[in-house]
């Protein structure tokens, strides 16, 4: 999440919301929040119905979810989706930000 709070303002500048969904119950995702004052929505997940919604792997060996990242354009359409290997198996920001842009101007059209 440190990289996504240190281009926040990149994403901002694009319109682009981010939404973290987490496993923990909401009591333990707010004061996570508040600790490391994290300037994106957080939403917690302790049932994993936002999971299985989108097909989130679990791994029980690599100590829980792995990574995944959505990238839903404004009518609601999801227009990129990374499902992560590892923990580390996140895409740099400069790679999310530029199919922001490339979804926003093929919405503009």
């Amino acid at each position: 999440m440190a990289q996504l709070r240190q281009d926040y303002a990149r994403f901002e500048e694009r319109d682009v919301e981010v939404v973290v969904v987490g496993p923990e119950d909401a009591a333990a995702f707010s004061q996570y929040w508040q600790a490391e004052s994290l300037p994106f929505v957080g939403i917690p997940d302790p049932k994993h119905s936002v999971l299985k919604l989108y097909g989130q792997e679990i791994n029980l060996f690599k100590l829980g979810r792995m990574p995944a990242q959505v990238l839903i354009d404004k009518a609601g359409i999801a227009r990129f989706v990374h499902y992560g290997h590892s923990m580390d198996d996140i895409p740099e920001n400069d790679e999310i930000l530029a199919l922001a842009d490339e979804i926003g101007r093929a919405s503009s059209v």
